[in-house]
């Protein structure tokens, strides 16, 4: 086992940072806002932690605090939220593709930003973040990661099922009919909203720590498709599709890459299973929005699934 989580060990812990993000975009689509914001929450959450632990906590010797880790999460969520609550407010009078623009515009802004400030390290971004574990690193981090994305499907579970959810579910439905019985659109879509930037912040500043290191290429519009597709293909009508899209779709780029090394394979073949995985998510996008249009993992399918155990008992 050990051997094990030594190989696969950091594949395993970034594919469940994958799940979280991808619920942070999950939690936008909630309300039907087809939000990419994320990266850039992601992204601002890192730096927050990396600053913070290089300048404000930084250790005099030994071991990252893990209650410093822990502020630093809660003040990435804070401060991800305060600034989802601004960017929310006009951004989600858009919608549809205009609203995805939008947010990609943001993202941009802010990985322009941080590749021009000192205090972001600019091009070469922030190295040397401390460490809260010695080795093995990876297996420490499953003590942080699995709790946090258990309880973030948690919460998200239990807000599908209040009243809160069922207002996302009827905007998303139909905005001008949840309008006009009583619910507040603008409201819930920037809750939505915020909440995914809160949970992208939290993530960012786990993923800071985790990497050891933190630069502008954490929040690019490249992670914003490959966020979008593993929600689009593992499900958008119910988080545990965002969830297991999240963790495919990390780990589908280490296996192309693992792929490419087959031995005879055509030199073009391997070289685009490399450099290629953009290509692969854009045809992915493509062939789930036709066949697959509500993910591979829907409501209907899970309620089946719950009516079978109900049967066999």
């Amino acid at each position: 086992m050990a051997a094990f989580f030594t190989t696969y060990g950091f594949l395993i812990v970034s594919m469940l940072l994958g799940a979280m993000l991808g619920m942070s975009l999950y939690l936008p689509l909630m309300t039907g806002q087809l939000s990419l914001a994320s990266p850039g929450f992601y992204a601002l959450g890192g730096y927050i932690a990396a600053i913070l632990s290089t300048t404000v906590f930084k250790p005099t010797g030994g071991l990252f605090p893990l209650p410093l880790l822990l502020v630093e999460m809660i003040i990435a969520g804070v401060v991800s939220g305060l600034l989802g609550i601004l960017v929310g407010i006009p951004a989600l009078r858009l919608s549809g593709i205009y609203l995805a623009i939008a947010t990609i515009a943001f993202v941009e802004i802010l990985r322009v930003l941080s590749l021009n400030l000192d205090i972001t390290g600019g091009a070469v971004g922030i190295f040397g973040i401390p460490q809260p574990f010695v080795t093995p690193i990876e297996i420490k981090y499953l003590w942080i990661v699995l709790p946090l994305l258990l309880v973030s499907m948690g919460i998200v579970y239990r807000l599908e099922r209040i009243r809160v959810g069922r207002a996302f579910a009827a905007i998303r439905a139909d905005e001008l009919a949840a309008d006009a019985i009583g619910i507040n659109p603008t409201f819930y879509k920037v809750l939505a909203f915020t909440l995914g930037a809160v949970l992208a912040g939290v993530v960012g500043a786990v993923s800071a720590h985790f990497l050891n290191t933190w630069n502008a290429r954490q929040g690019t519009f490249d992670a914003s498709i490959i966020y979008l597709t593993s929600v689009l293909i593992g499900g958008s009508r119910t988080f545990l599709g965002a969830v297991l899209g999240g963790m495919v779709f990390t780990a589908l780029p280490e296996v192309l890459r693992g792929m490419a090394t087959i031995q005879g394979l055509p030199i073009w073949l391997a070289q685009f299973l490399r450099d290629g995985r953009l290509i692969v998510f854009g045809l992915l996008i493509v062939l789930g929005t036709i066949f697959f249009p509500q993910g591979l993992v829907k409501p209907e399918l899970l309620k089946r699934w719950r009516k079978g155990d109900r049967t066999s008992v």
